[in-house]
């Protein structure tokens, strides 16, 4: 296969710069740039971060996106996304790009799948065309890609769930992480992380992170939780998994999640995050704020001259009334999609800025504190 070239010979690597209780913050090295944790990863699915462009992104604060495998498979095809440079060059972005494996798209939106041993054969849920994907060839589908950081293919169970079916799909992971090792080799700057899974069960959680810590991966991954279970679930499980894992490699809590997720699982130790949640809410009318959230529907904004956040410096939640964003969204105006977007963007990398600070400065639990106090002292205004 012709994988795209890096351009640079730096080591993939992370420096641990400073703990505040479980709380970290550190740096991941690529060859593409660094990237600062605690991070969050603006999901750009098909190759683009929906209703933003690349530079926006960039000036955000973002030092990497994600991508996914299953939807690039599909369209335009890995294969093609080589011969046009791969996807740094696809979509004009120049900084590290991590890619999931696929697996939970396959698991979520096609038809007809089965699982086995090998891997999974599904239907496309654009075409309905067969496919199949082993661990090996999503390894080889991400190398075609180009991407930075790239995900073992695994078994996500949504929850709840019964035991059997939890403990079943953790094994098959494990064993698809070591293929995936295998199969990803040595690639100099780039990373391949394995995906801890064993759903609410703590167990299959510390045998899972136990397992794959032993296969020396470049980082970690912890899987299978914002899929339907309660908050408190998922933090009970982080706190279950986060002792089992190297404290000299990231971190990566996947799919998740709101603000206060986040937040809560800075606190217990996790460094990197992804989901379609601020980009999402923005195009369906949603705005993140300090002031917690607001929805642009409601016809209370459709006369308010105030802008969402005059103090923001995101031209989005400064330079723009309430009222008109009420009516963009009324109106099912693009622009409307954009710019809330930009600033939900925009909300959550401040949110990781600040969270890096205060941990740096030993005092993230006091801004945790004031963070959610904005949130709650909005919520009381309006009643």
């Amino acid at each position: 296969m012709t994988v795209p070239a890096m351009t640079e010979t730096t080591p993939f690597g992370f420096t641990l710069h400073r703990q505040d209780g479980t709380a970290r913050t550190g740096e991941i090295a690529t060859p593409r740039g660094n990237i600062r944790t605690p991070a969050f990863m603006p999901v750009g699915t098909a190759a683009t971060v929906k209703a933003m462009y690349p530079g926006q992104v960039r000036e955000l604060g973002a030092d990497v996106v994600l991508g996914n495998t299953y939807h690039l498979m599909l369209r335009p095809g890995p294969e093609r996304m080589a011969r046009l440079g791969g996807l740094h060059t696809f979509m004009n972005w120049d900084r590290p790009i991590l890619t999931d494996s696929g697996g939970f798209q396959v698991m979520s939106l096609s038809a007809l799948r089965k699982i086995d041993e090998q891997g999974v054969t599904f239907r496309s849920h654009i075409d309905g065309t067969a496919h199949h994907m082993s661990p090996e060839r999503s390894i080889e589908i991400q190398g075609l890609l180009g991407s930075d950081i790239q995900m073992q293919l695994d078994e996500c169970v949504r929850l709840p769930a019964e035991h059997k079916a939890i403990e079943k799909a953790m094994h098959l992971s494990l064993r698809w992480a070591e293929r995936c090792r295998i199969a990803f080799g040595e690639q100099p700057g780039k990373a391949m992380f394995g995906i801890v899974q064993g759903g609410d069960v703590p167990a299959l959680r510390v045998e899972s992170a136990r397992a794959l810590t032993d296969l020396d991966l470049k980082g970690y991954a912890v899987g299978g939780l914002a899929v339907g279970e309660p908050q408190a679930v998922m933090f009970a499980m982080i706190e279950t998994v986060e002792p089992h894992l190297p404290q000299a490699k990231p971190r990566y809590l996947m799919g998740v999640g709101t603000p206060d997720d986040i937040l809560g699982a800075v606190a217990r130790g996790i460094d990197m995050f992804d989901c379609v949640m601020p980009t999402r809410a923005g195009r369906h009318g949603l705005a993140y704020t300090r002031n917690g959230r607001v929805n642009l529907r409601n016809a209370r904004h459709a006369e308010d001259t105030a802008p969402l956040d005059e103090s923001s410096t995101c031209p989005a939640a400064r330079d723009y009334s309430r009222a008109y964003l009420h009516h963009l969204v009324r109106s099912n105006e693009i622009l409307g999609m954009m710019l809330l977007t930009w600033n939900n963007l925009a909300y959550y990398q401040d949110l990781m800025a600040g969270a890096r600070a205060a941990i740096r400065d030993g005092r993230f639990a006091d801004y945790c504190g004031a963070t959610r106090e904005g949130w709650a002292r909005a919520e009381r205004a309006a009643g």
